[in-house]
């Protein structure tokens, strides 16, 4: 399915700048350079979207590609300027948890279950569906901007990992417009959440949807070691606590496999 000729207007109605481009190498890069040349115009909620990303990049520096008109890209201008910095740990998991209830949408009646696997990767029935990455904008400390890839239209064949999934390789056909409106609609929530101090409320509303608690997992850490533990609970920022016997260990950033 091409971009919409009429655009996105259900989106329209929770953004106020709704960019469409046909193709690009990164959202999230051309959106950082154009907040930063000019971010009067790049308002809070503000988003660029594409179903032709060529260079995408996701968590850890690692790149991604799809095949033209199989995954939706989109990233979101967000002002965390009223945000507390103790909260700002949040966003990202706030981000996840945004993506997570907008998927689940689209997937009531059907049969299968998304879920969000720590920090922000969504997961259908245990495939990676999702990926999300969030960057402040250089010079501008209160600007984030959130980019995320959701694989669409892309069949079983053109899955990049074994572990990955889409909606058509579920047999879903997605509904871009109503995704995407969902899905900032649910950021711009809590964003507001964490900016009026009621972290309890992101909190819960990742913690819902999260399916790496009280599971026993493996973390890849960015330094090259893993940690192997019970997934036990989130801290106050939002880092996962992993308890190996007696010890607890707060991971900041990592990548985790559910060992069962």
């Amino acid at each position: 399915m091409p971009i919409p000729a009429d655009g996105y207007p259900q989106t329209a109605a929770v953004s106020p700048r709704v960019q469409v481009v046909a193709t690009t190498d990164s959202t999230n890069a051309d959106v950082v350079a154009a907040v930063a040349a000019d971010p009067v115009g790049w308002p809070h909620l503000s988003l660029l979207v594409t179903d032709d990303q060529r260079a995408g990049r996701g968590r850890l520096d690692r790149s991604w590609t799809a095949p033209a008109g199989t995954a939706l890209a989109v990233s979101v201008v967000l002002d965390v300027t009223t945000a507390p910095a103790d909260v700002r740990g949040w966003i990202p998991l706030a981000a996840g948890a945004a993506m997570t209830h907008a998927v689940s949408h689209q997937l009531t009646g059907r049969g299968p279950t998304a879920r969000l696997k720590w920090p922000n990767d969504v997961l259908v029935d245990g495939g990676k569906i999702c990926g999300i990455l969030a960057e402040v904008v250089p010079g501008a400390p209160d600007t984030v901007v959130v980019g995320a890839g959701v694989n669409t239209r892309m069949t079983r064949v053109d899955l990049p990992v074994s572990t990955a999934t889409s909606f058509a390789a579920i047999g879903v056909e997605a509904d871009d417009d109503r995704l995407l409106a969902d899905y900032v609609r649910q950021l711009s929530e809590l964003v507001a959440a964490l900016a009026a101090g009621d972290v309890d409320r992101v909190r819960r509303e990742v913690e819902k949807h999260c399916a790496t608690l009280g599971r026993d997992v493996v973390v890849s850490l960015p330094d090259g070691s893993s940690l192997r533990g019970h997934a036990e609970r989130l801290d106050e920022s939002g880092r996962l606590v992993v308890t190996t016997g007696t010890l607890e260990t707060a991971v900041a950033a990592g990548d985790v496999v559910h060992v069962r």
